[in-house]
Formats: structure tokens, sequence, C-alpha cells
């Protein structure tokens, strides 16, 4: 297997095994200073950087652990030895805390991700502010995330501010990618998204704003998202997918306590 592509499916296998683990809950609450403090040597920066293809100097950390070092790239994180020669995908735990120091790290990487996102390349229901804020990676034609949609009133109502990004599984050139596109160039992008979700045929004519749905479709792949709806907290908590108002909030709010316990 050529080294690119064993890199690559490593790094695939980061995503799912990782970025999109189970939900975190009281007994996997995340500790402050997960990331060892120091500096890493050049020489270990440049051999990393030099094993892995798209990775920068600036994605290369100390870990928790003496001796191995942490690279993230997106929404996924790995570890790799001083010399470069191995490289380790898996949560590390602190066994005297029971602490995850991998979803730690991964949420929040994740969170700046989030927090740095433009709302301007999100259709957003709900209050401009509220305690309660997930983005939700949707496809048109997934028929969770329309099941999902159906309950965007009671969602809102329950106090919880939806911010949508596209993700057409199929990818670029796809039925579901034009219908996505139709909805991105439609005058009232939130009447549009609703529509397409109850089956509707749009017709809308093609716009240059059409490409803030690749915009959308890679910082989902940055994110790890693979399958829809694919939601996230404010604090970079991955907490499934399709869910009902109460079990959004009660997951909201228990994400949140585990957050608030971990400080």
């Amino acid at each position: 297997m050529r080294p690119v592509f064993f890199i690559a499916s490593v790094f695939a296998s980061a995503v799912l095994g990782l970025s999109l683990a189970a939900p975190a809950n009281a007994q996997d609450k995340t500790a402050k200073g997960a990331t060892a403090k120091g500096s890493v040597p050049a020489d270990v920066r440049a051999r990393v950087v030099s094993k892995l293809p798209g990775a920068k100097p600036e994605d290369v950390a100390p870990s928790p652990v003496p001796g191995i070092y942490e690279v993230t790239m997106g929404g996924m994180i790995v570890y790799v030895s001083a010399d470069g020669k191995h490289l380790l995908s898996g949560n590390v735990y602190d066994l005297d805390t029971q602490v995850n120091l991998t979803a730690e790290r991964r949420n929040a990487v994740r969170a700046k991700a989030l927090a740095a996102a433009k709302e301007d390349q999100m259709i957003i229901f709900g209050p401009a502010t509220s305690k309660m804020t997930v983005t939700v990676f949707t496809d048109i034609d997934c028929g969770f995330c329309r099941r999902f949609h159906n309950q965007i009133a009671e969602i809102n109502k329950a106090g919880v501010r939806v911010r949508y990004m596209m993700f057409p599984r199929t990818g670029p050139g796809t039925e579901s990618w034009r219908k996505a596109e139709a909805v991105w160039c439609a005058k009232d992008r939130r009447d549009a998204l609703t529509r397409a979700k109850k089956g509707e045929d749009l017709k809308t004519k093609s716009c240059p704003e059409a490409e803030s749905v690749k915009t959308q479709w890679s910082f989902g792949e940055d994110l790890g998202v693979e399958g829809t709806p694919a939601i996230f907290t404010q604090a970079g908590d991955y907490i499934g997918g399709f869910m009902t108002p109460e079990q959004l909030v009660q997951t909201i709010q228990e994400t949140q306590k585990a957050a608030t316990a971990a400080r």
C-alpha cells in the first residue's frame, strides 16, 4: 500500500472511530490541560510534517504522553512518535481520573472551528441568541434530516437555535448537491430549505453563491461528518443524528453539565 493512501486511510479511520465517537456523558468528562505543556522540538516537527501529507507545522503539539506528539488536521487527532515512524490512532485516557483526554482535545478543536464558521454560510432557525445552539449538517434527500426539520418549530420553541450547513452525502455533481445549490440560490433560503425537504422541486437557477455548498460540505468533511443529520454542540460535542425535541434538549443539557463539572 502506498504511503499516501495508508495515511489517508488512517485519518479516515480516526474520523470514524474518534471524531464521531459516542456523545460525552457524565463518566466521560474532559479534563483541563489535556495536552502536556511544552514545545515541540523543531526537528521533531519537521519529521512529523514530512511524513504526513497535508500536515502543517502548527498542527503538531505535545501530547499527554511523554515522547508522543499530537497531530491535529481538521477535526481529526492522531498521535505520532518523535522519530516520525509510528502513528497511533485512538483515545488517550488518564487512568487516575478516568478522563478521555483525546475527547477533550477533539471537542476543543471542533468548538474552535464551529465558533469561527461564518453564519452567513448557514441557514439559521431560531432566535438570534440562545443558551442552546447546535450546528446541524443536513442533506435535502436524507429521510432522518427531513424528520428532524419537520420538528423545527418545536425545537425552536424548546429554546434550541439550529444552524444548518449543507452536506449532500452523495457528493459534488449529484442530484442532492443540485438541490442544495437550489436552496442556496433562493431569495428566501429558510423557506426554500423547508420546501425542498418536503420534496418540492425548487427549479432555482444556478448562482455564484452556490459555491458555498462546497465550502460547507468541505467543512463537514474536516469535522469528520459521514452521515446526516450530524449534530454538534457549541462545545464541539458530536451528539448524534435524528432526535426528538425532548431528546435534543436533554442531550444538550447533559453535555453542558458534563462540561461544567469538568472545569
